[in-house]
């Protein structure tokens, strides 16, 4: 491999891990660098990620590299694969470290919360206008990313062209990437979908049924396309894979952080309790507060994620919610607000 098809993922959980494979076994040299040296020395040893993505070998082309400025020193796209809260901080480490020519992607999710702002907008505050940037989205848990399973995704980017190359260098034999230009539509599916599957997971751990969650799957889908216009986003990308299809796996299915922990709170446990219990980040407690914050200042109505912001931060019993939800006033399926 030459130094032009060199893949640099920074963030050594489970899906970046999970990226880093998939790059590797679509044959490119890989390095995965993350911040505590104990865990990269396990990887190394491994060949495998055994506290956040066991069972997924490591192909021979990806290199697990302790120094982050080595991982840096010649790659072509620099993929950053970190909590939402830690994404401007990592941001800035990687500033002077880039080097020239370098192209930055992402697969953050969320809102920045201090501020509101999306990845892409924290980006360009920190790295500026002229690096070329690409956000990567979708469906796509990392346990069955990391064990080969068919999956998509898709890549957006403003720039066709890098979109399309980065699509092409991640997609193999059981892994398909799709292309947009719609960068703020595919971040606002990727952070409200995470606050919606917590209330899946609140409303199947109550024993709603299977009518309960198609309701605040569909309805869900509407605040989050609401939220995406209003921001500037293509309303038909939230019939994509970033925005309905990444929505449905996170409600419906409990490899989903988000979902597990709307089960805890049904069961009576605390945020903190669940997020002790399920042992990494769930970034759909954050989110949110962000939505709740971003939805406000637009002048967004979102009553399912608003029911969730108050169960999270305002010490609402999920029962009580619910029937916040079901005795709002009778309005047209398609009428705004509704």
């Amino acid at each position: 491999m030459t130094p032009a098809n060199t893949i640099t993922v920074v963030g050594a959980g489970s899906w970046g891990t999970a990226l880093a494979i998939q790059f590797a076994r679509s044959g490119h040299r890989t390095i995965l660098w993350g911040r505590e040296e104990d865990h990269l020395d396990r990887l190394h040893e491994d060949r495998e990620n055994q506290q956040y993505l066991p069972g997924a070998a490591f192909p021979d082309s990806l290199e697990v590299q302790p120094d982050l400025a080595q991982a840096l020193k010649e790659p072509q796209v620099v993929l950053v694969s970190v909590p939402s809260h830690a994404f401007r901080a990592v941001l800035k480490m990687l500033r002077p470290l880039l080097p020239k020519g370098a192209r930055l992607a992402w697969a953050t999710k969320g809102f920045e919360l201090k501020t509101g702002k999306l990845p892409h907008q924290v980006a360009e505050e920190v790295l500026g206008h002229d690096i070329p940037k690409a956000v990567l989205s979708g469906p796509t848990f990392a346990k069955e990313v990391g064990a080969g399973l068919p999956s998509a995704m898709t890549v957006a980017a403003s720039d066709e062209h890098y979109a399309r190359e980065l699509a092409e260098n991640i997609s193999g034999e059981n892994f398909r990437a799709y292309t947009s230009t719609d960068i703020v539509g595919v971040e606002v599916g990727g952070a409200v979908k995470n606050v919606l599957a917590i209330g899946a997971g609140i409303c199947d751990g109550l024993g709603f049924g299977a009518n309960t969650r198609v309701a605040l799957i569909n309805r869900g889908l509407v605040e989050m396309t609401r939220l995406g216009v209003a921001l500037g986003a293509q309303p038909a990308t939230f019939m994509g894979l970033a925005g309905m299809g990444d929505l449905v796996l996170t409600c419906t299915d409990n490899l989903s952080r988000n979902r597990r922990m709307g089960l805890a709170l049904a069961a009576g446990k605390t945020v903190v309790e669940a997020e002790t219990e399920i042992r990494q980040v769930v970034e759909g407690v954050k989110a949110a507060d962000a939505v709740h914050t971003v939805a406000e200042r637009v002048g967004v109505e979102m009553p399912i994620c608003e029911q969730i912001y108050r169960i999270l931060y305002e010490g609402a019993e999920p029962e009580e919610a619910v029937a916040a939800l079901m005795q709002r006033t009778l309005k047209s399926e398609f009428a705004l607000g509704s």
